[in-house]
């Protein structure tokens, strides 16, 4: 398993490269699934795993002139402060028990898992028909007016839903690079891992002070397969219009949160 565990990690890395979102939907699933690890660990392992190896990333396309750095602040500095108070203080003050429906517990675990579907459905949706349009990949960049309350509003929301769930965001970040600043979608995708990394290691610094019991053994060697990958996804995405697989990966991410809402709620 832990094998298995550590090829899909660089297929997870591979994602985040070539297309800047994606991949790190996959790293919860991993865990809980296949390894067995809680679910509210395996959140703070997801946010370390997709910050180190997005970090590579973002340096990878940095040296090819493929991110905005200004950009990556005016979104990144509310993701990050949302994303650390959300791990430091909500995710420890959220009960065990939320309620119940008839027989059904909905327990915190639950709530997370199903929290995580939708975000995956919404990604899988956003990742298809992108990828079926595929309008912006060589869009040459524009000069658009920054609709700076927009961009700091979405900051905040996906700095929340990262803390709670791990994953990294990035099919809800590059859509507002590209359409709200006219980024081109290469300098988007650099951009996007630069604000994911950032956000990402500042969530999982949150948990680090609230003592959980943390593998370091295993984070590093699930780190260093995604960090692979995803060195190997910035190599091949010049190459490589990353739009055109896009479409399949949506359908693949769609039936996994199908999966998982099946297994939360009726194995």
């Amino acid at each position: 398993m832990i094998i298995l565990a550590l090829f899909l990690a660089v297929l997870v890395g591979l994602s985040l490269g070539l297309i800047g979102s994606g991949g790190s939907v996959l790293t919860l699933p991993i865990m809980v699934y296949l390894l067995g690890i809680d679910t509210v660990l395996a959140t703070s392992y997801s946010l370390c795993v997709v910050g180190v190896s997005a970090l590579i990333g973002s340096f990878q396309y940095y040296r090819k002139g493929w991110s905005d750095v200004r950009m990556a602040l005016i979104f990144g500095i509310p993701s990050i402060i949302s994303v650390y108070l959300t791990r430091a203080y909500i995710m420890p003050a959220l009960p065990n028990v939320f309620f119940h429906i008839g027989t059904l517990e909905v327990t915190k675990p639950l709530f997370l898992m199903s929290l995580f579907a939708v975000l995956m459905f919404v990604a899988s949706i956003s990742m298809i028909r992108s990828g079926k349009k595929n309008k912006i990949v060589d869009q040459p960049e524009r000069r658009n007016s920054i609709n700076l309350p927009f961009i700091l509003a979405e900051g905040t929301i996906v700095g929340v839903l990262t803390g709670l769930v791990g994953a990294g965001g990035g099919f809800l970040i590059i859509p507002a690079l590209v359409i709200m600043s006219g980024m081109p979608m290469k300098k988007a995708v650099g951009t996007s891992l630069l604000i994911i990394a950032a956000k990402s290691l500042f969530g999982f610094v949150g948990d680090l002070q609230s003592d959980m019991p943390i593998d370091f053994v295993f984070l590093s060697e699930f780190t260093g397969a995604t960090v692979l990958g995803i060195i190997a996804g910035t190599i091949f995405s010049e190459k490589m219009e990353a739009e055109k697989l896009k479409a399949g990966f949506g359908w693949f991410v769609l039936g996994f949160a199908v999966f998982i809402l099946f297994k939360e709620f009726f194995n």
